[in-house]
């Protein structure tokens, strides 16, 4: 007998109730046991107890089962006991949850079968499901195809199963004995995969309920389960030991039970008649098929189907070379794995070798212009070691798939040999060839092939990944009036390497961390060699000049520094600093690009973030010994913003932007940041506040969602806009839609904010109407008594100049700063608010969320929130940033219910993806479905 039956007999009295629960309590504390049928649905769920069963569920009858003997405690006995059985379909949501929520009570069968169940459903949620045709000729799914874990699973639940599980008899056995367990847990699971993909309004096979007699489809069936059969096939390709060299290679064919690895035997005898009686006819006629199956993709394999079975498989050489060339792939594909002799192991590796001599040449800062290329070759190693250009033109003259190498033969699959014939490449460019290097592939004929770097270019590949700049001390350049922190100090070294090696590079810190100072600091630094003293050219927004000129006098009071900006601009003389905007840099490219200039910084290079920009373009042609970009956002929507600073930079490092595209962002639009990074990060220098050791001097930080409620008026505008521009946009298709629904977006951001601003209102009543204003006066009221001061961020002018006349009734002084604003107007401004003239400061988003030094303000208020977490990071850094003495404090005025409520919601997980790439932003909203907008922007009910 299988099985201990110690337990069988136990049982406890259910009861019955009237819970919902205590059904399930009932019949968990019931034995149970599955019976198998035919077709595998109309198998039952049968649940007893020696002392009687529940009542509420389920058909009665008899039941025979396995019990230990009353009599003798040693034996067992047949009995026949009253039971309750459930189709499957019923029985499933019974053990699951007698499993999980009877506790300690229940029965061990009833845990079993729950578990079972659990598996089960695991399986067919997987789409684990094979169509088959049962013995008796009906149509059933059964579970598959399983991959190796999925048998383990099974395999353990066999072996966990206990006897009361199983304790049907079966039939003529003397002693009697128990069903095998794991056979028993395979119908089990295919009766619920037959039974869950079936309606009971539904007809036909596959489909109804009912048996299907479907025994025409028996053959279709059987082929599409061949995939899924037990047996695991494999190809075992053969040499003649005396003869490897010039002999044919041979192929047998290997079947194993994937259930019995004992079974192990030459397949090419199995299915012979006559010749392997002992293997079951269904066996004999699976290896048939599966070998049909897999002679598609192989073809000489069909030829094990011939009669008479050849007694082996001989290999022309073209056969072995499609098998190296890919047929082994496919094979595997089909269920058959292929297993090479261990006295053909070749363990021959190609990879793609750059090299540009052994030491790093002199005058490195030219090394990088125009014209100049590396080597690139096809390196082959058999065991770790590179074969010498003997072996390799051995290996180039092979003609057969095996080839002799070292005293012994070697596989050689095709696409080496190629390799070792053509082994020269077309040369690289040294960025290129440096790009490659970092990330340790390279593309060749379209694919990503493996990529190592020798001599003078493996070893800047390692002096470059030091992102501290290198441990090489570094003088305090002559000039400078003030003393560097520790991690500007590492900046400057970074900067100094890359500058001097001809490299481009772009310091991303946070604002506030004094990347002014440390470029001033460079380019100091730089005059001290004449290979790359010369003048710096800044060019940054209008709103920087100032800012760039009143630092240079403070920090480098020697070094003459002027504007070529407004009218009557010139060059002459052009030692020192130049600072310029975008704007003008643009209008007077030509100019600019007719000086050679030591060093060109582009500040909030974001501005430039489109490389087909005429501002894009106009930087690209000023001539420069070193390019330096700064932002504090180097990626705020996509990664062509990233491609489009560092291919100015460095030219050619990231390759064209399709390529670029193509090659780091998947199909599904994810992104391989972990190789990215490795050829970017040497060219991106990017600290944060937070970073131990940056800023341990900066107080603290706390940022605060305000919700609030929409006002009546707020909330009838809202649901009226909504409910009329949905149905426009129904209407509406490509540009027209995309501009409706933009234009939804922004009409209901205006009404969170004021219904004034949505209405424009010239001499509107502003008080009781807005729920963002009533929270935003409590705030300042707060503020402003504890003698703090605060910014208000609105991405809006009009919703600024609404505030300020609101503030300015209330007797509250402010100041607004906008893009309109004139330069020396906003220098005016910026110096009043910061020497304490009125305590609030007005500025919308665009034009004010960079380059500004505010730090007298302890609060910032984000009165409506921007679509990139990003952009408004750089806001709140106008406060939060090196001279703030002060906590600061964020706060984020956002609508309840609304689509900025939907909106703040995904901003949190976007904000952790901001250094690396960022979804379209509002854009991005404009493709979704009519469903999935009206999700977005239906107004929803708040407690």
């Amino acid at each position: 007998m299988s099985g201990n039956m110690a337990e069988a007999g136990r049982g406890v009295p259910a009861g019955t109730g009237s819970t919902g629960d205590e059904p399930t309590v009932a019949f968990a504390r019931c034995a149970v046991l599955f019976e198998p049928a035919d077709p595998p649905r109309a198998g039952t769920v049968a649940f007893w107890t020696a002392e009687g069963i529940p009542e509420p569920l389920g058909e009665p009858g008899k039941l025979t089962v396995l019990t230990p003997d009353p009599v003798d405690p040693n034996g067992v006995a047949v009995r026949t006991v009253e039971a309750r059985r459930l189709p499957v379909r019923d029985a499933l949501a019974l053990l699951v949850r007698a499993r999980r929520d009877a506790g300690g009570n229940a029965h061990p069968a009833a845990v079993f079968w729950g578990a079972a169940a659990d598996e089960a459903l695991h399986l067919v949620g997987r789409g684990r499901l094979l169509p088959g045709i049962s013995p008796a000729g009906f149509d059933a799914w059964r579970v598959g195809p399983f991959d190796e874990s999925d048998l383990e699973r099974v395999a353990a639940l066999g072996a966990a199963m206990p006897a009361t599980a199983r304790a049907i008899p079966l039939p003529e056995q003397d002693p009697p004995r128990l069903p095998d367990a794991v056979p028993l847990v395979r119908a089990f699971l295919d009766a619920v995969a037959d039974t869950l993909p079936r309606r009971p309004d539904t007809t036909g096979a596959y489909a109804a309920d009912a048996p299907q007699p479907a025994d025409e489809l028996r053959d279709w069936a059987g082929e599409v389960a061949t995939v899924d059969t037990g047996l695991r096939l494999s190809l075992r390709i053969e040499a003649d030991p005396d003869d490897v060299g010039t002999g044919p290679l041979r192929a047998v064919l290997q079947v194993a039970d994937r259930n019995d690895a004992a079974s192990l035997a030459d397949a090419r005898t199995l299915w012979a008649p006559g010749r392997t009686p002992g293997w079951p006819e269904n066996v004999r006629t699976d290896i048939s098929l599966a070998v049909r199956r897999a002679g598609r993709v192989f073809p000489p394999l069909s030829r094990l189907l011939d009669d008479p079975v050849p007694d082996m498989l001989v290999l022309d050489d073209d056969e072995v070379t499609d098998l190296l060339g890919g047929a082994a792939a496919r094979l595997a594909a089909a269920g058959v794995t292929v297993h090479w002799p261990r006295e053909l192991a070749g363990e021959l590796h190609t990879t793609a070798l750059l090299g540009g001599g052994r030491d790093l040449p002199a005058g490195t800062a030219g090394l990088f212009g125009e014209g100049r290329l590396l080597d690139f070759n096809w390196q082959v190693a058999l065991g770790g070691i590179p074969l010498s250009a003997a072996e390799m033109d051995r290996l180039a003259e092979a003609h057969r798939p095996v080839a002799r190498l070292r005293g012994r033969w070697i596989l050689v699959d095709p696409e080496t040999v190629r390799r070792a014939r053509h082994r020269v490449l077309p040369p690289l460019s040294p960025v290129a060839a440096l790009g490659a290097a970092l990330t340790g592939t390279v593309d060749v004929d379209g694919r990503a092939v493996p990529v190592g770097a020798t001599g003078w270019l493996d070893e800047l590949r390692r002096r470059i990944a030091d992102a501290d700049g290198g441990t090489e001390p570094l003088p305090a350049p002559a000039g400078l009036t003030a003393t560097l922190r520790d991690y500007q100090l590492r900046g400057l070294r970074w900067l100094t390497r890359m500058t001097s090696l001809g490299l481009g590079a772009c310091l991303a810190d946070d604002m506030g961390l004094g990347k002014t100072v440390t470029l001033i600091a460079l380019h100091l630094h730089r005059q001290r060699d004449p290979e790359t003293a010369g003048p710096t050219l800044v060019v940054c927004p209008a709103s920087l000049l100032g800012n760039w000129e009143r630092e240079i006098r403070r920090f480098a009071p020697g070094v003459a520094v002027r504007r070529f900006h407004g009218t009557g601009r010139d060059l002459d003389p052009a030692d020192g600093f130049t600072l310029t905007t975008y704007g003008t840099m643009r209008l007077d490219a030509r100019r600019l690009a007719g000086r050679r200039w030591g060093m060109v910084v582009a500040d909030e290079a974001q501005h430039v973030k489109n490389p087909a920009s005429d501002t894009a373009k106009a930087l690209r042609t000023i001539d420069t010994g070193a390019r330096v970009a700064l932002s504090g956002t180097p990626v705020e929507n996509n990664l062509t913003e990233l491609w489009a600073i560092l291919d100015w930079t460095t030219p050619g490092l990231l390759g064209p932007l399709s390529a670029f595209r193509e090659r780091w962002v998947r199909p599904d639009g994810a992104v391989d940041l972990d190789r990215l990074a490795g050829l970017v990060g040497p060219f991106l220098l990017r600290r944060r506040k937070t970073d131990p050791g940056i800023a341990p001097e900066l107080p603290a930080k706390t940022e605060t969602d305000r919700p609030v409620t929409l006002t009546p008026e707020q909330a009838g505008l809202y649901e009226a806009v909504v409910r009329e521009t949905l149905d426009e946009i129904r209407n509406s298709t490509g540009m027209a839609r995309r501009g409706l629904v933009l234009a939804l977006l922004t009409a209901l951001k205006q009404i969170c904010n004021h219904p004034a601003q949505y209405l424009g209102e010239e001499q509107p009543r502003l008080r009781g109407r807005s729920g963002k204003l009533e929270l935003l006066d409590e705030l300042l009221d707060t503020i402003l008594a504890g003698g703090g001061a605060a910014l208000v961020f609105t991405q809006y002018v009009a919703m600024a100049r609404l505030l300020e006349r609101h503030l300015t009734g209330r007797g509250i002084g402010t100041r607004l700063l906008h893009g309109g604003t004139p330069v020396d107007r906003r220098e005016e401004l910026v110096a009043r608010f910061q020497a304490g003239e009125v305590p609030v400061f007005l500025l919308s988003l665009k034009a004010a969320g960079t380059g500004l030094n505010l730090t007298r303000a302890d609060h910032v208020i984000h009165y409506d929130r921007w679509w990139n977490p990003a952009v408004e990071d750089q806001a709140t850094d106008r406060a939060y940033r090196i001279g703030q003495t002060r906590p600061v404090q964020v706060h984020r005025l956002i609508a309840e219910g609304t689509v900025e409520d939907l909106i703040a919601r995904t901003i949190a997980d976007k904000r952790g993806l901001a250094d690396a790439v960022l979804s379209g932003g509002a854009a991005a909203l404009t493709e979704l479905t009519d469903d999935e907008l009206a999700e977005l922007v239906t107004l929803r009910e708040t407690t």
